[in-house]
């Protein structure tokens, strides 16, 4: 059965042409000749669309429509009207309708019309079903990670290099990006004179940055092509889910500053503040570099490590854009042979 359709129309003629048509093609029809009757077969069944006829005797078809958005507005409405008024059933949209037919109306145009209607509104159910299914994960996985990581405090470092590398795996990286970039921040962050203990919130920030893709679904995550944009919507949520997971935990509420801003760009133009400058957290911005240093010398599905001094070629064309013009000179000052010991690999 493909769904339930009341046909409200006071000509049963009418109605009977519609309820033969649509019954073959497997919608189950209910008839109505008024609003009043409309009504009862809408309290008493469940109803997936409605065809309404505007002009009935009593209560029209607008004062049903009305109580059906009233009642239950995930239903669809196609209005039925006459050609000579036009004007009503435009303003029955404005109402919550989802179309209208014209009278005399062709029968394959209506069965065309309701077949679209409907499967609108099962991409629109299922879209509502997948986005509340995809908020309680992350709700769960978040309470999830609070509570571990709340216990595991006095042993946190084991831990947490299992947790990163069980990340890194899902997105299939090669070795251990998340380690890599925490060492190579550590070293940025030396050379630039920060002091070891904003040094070591630093580190723990940079192995825990992506900590918030945790909840994101493995359809976006690992999907092999261009996100649109509704799912960048979801992907660009992950600094804020990954502030909330650590924000709470005292141990690590620095950390939590650079989760949240670390795909800030030094210009204003990143996400998820828009933050310009200075106010970008310093570790988000030294975080900034070494994370495009990581991914450009690091394979990838679409293509080979880059060279570092390609690296060095885009660092220097990024900076007052995505980088901190100041933190750029002192990655240039920082030798090859360096980088490579921090990341325990050759760079080409």
């Amino acid at each position: 059965m493909k769904g339930n359709i009341l046909i409200a129309d006071d000509e049963e003629m009418i109605r009977d042409l519609i309820n033969i048509t649509l019954s073959k093609e497997g919608f189950t029809c209910h008839q109505a000749s008024s609003a009043e009757e409309g009504l009862e077969v809408v309290n008493r069944l469940p109803v997936d669309m409605a065809l309404l006829d505007i002009m009935m005797p009593g209560r029209s078809g607008i004062d049903l429509l009305k109580d059906i958005k009233k009642m239950t507005p995930d239903i669809p409405v196609l209005m039925i009207t006459a050609m000579n008024d036009m004007d009503t059933a435009l303003s029955c949209i404005h109402l919550g309708a989802e179309d209208y037919i014209t009278k005399p109306f062709n029968l394959e145009r209506v069965l065309l019309t309701v077949k679209n209607t409907m499967e609108k509104r099962r991409l629109v159910m299922e879209n509502r079903e997948y986005q509340a299914n995809l908020e309680l994960k992350v709700k769960e996985q978040t309470e999830t990670i609070r509570t571990v990581m709340g216990e595991i405090n006095q042993a946190y470092e084991h831990t947490l290099a299992a947790l990163i590398r069980a990340l890194d795996a899902r997105e299939k990286e090669v070795g251990s990006h998340s380690e890599r970039v925490m060492n190579y921040a550590t070293l940025l962050a030396r050379t630039a004179g920060i002091d070891e203990v904003a040094c070591g919130i630093l580190a723990k920030g940079a192995l825990l940055h992506d900590i918030g893709k945790i909840g994101i679904s493995d359809n976006i995550l690992l999907k092999p092509a261009k996100l649109d944009e509704a799912e960048w919507v979801i992907m660009r949520q992950h600094p804020a889910v990954g502030f909330e997971i650590l924000s709470e935990i005292r141990f690590f509420e620095g950390a939590a500053e650079l989760v949240l801003s670390h795909h800030e760009c030094f210009d204003g133009t990143g996400y998820p503040h828009r933050l310009k400058g200075d106010a970008i957290p310093i570790s988000a911005r030294i975080f900034a570099l070494v994370d495009t240093l990581d991914a450009m010398t690091s394979d990838r599905p679409y293509r080979k490590a880059l060279s570092y001094q390609q690296v060095r070629d885009e660092v220097i064309r990024c900076s007052g854009k995505q980088f901190d013009p100041a933190l750029v000179e002192v990655f240039l000052s920082i030798p090859k042979a360096e980088w490579e010991k921090a990341a325990g690999k050759e760079l080409l």
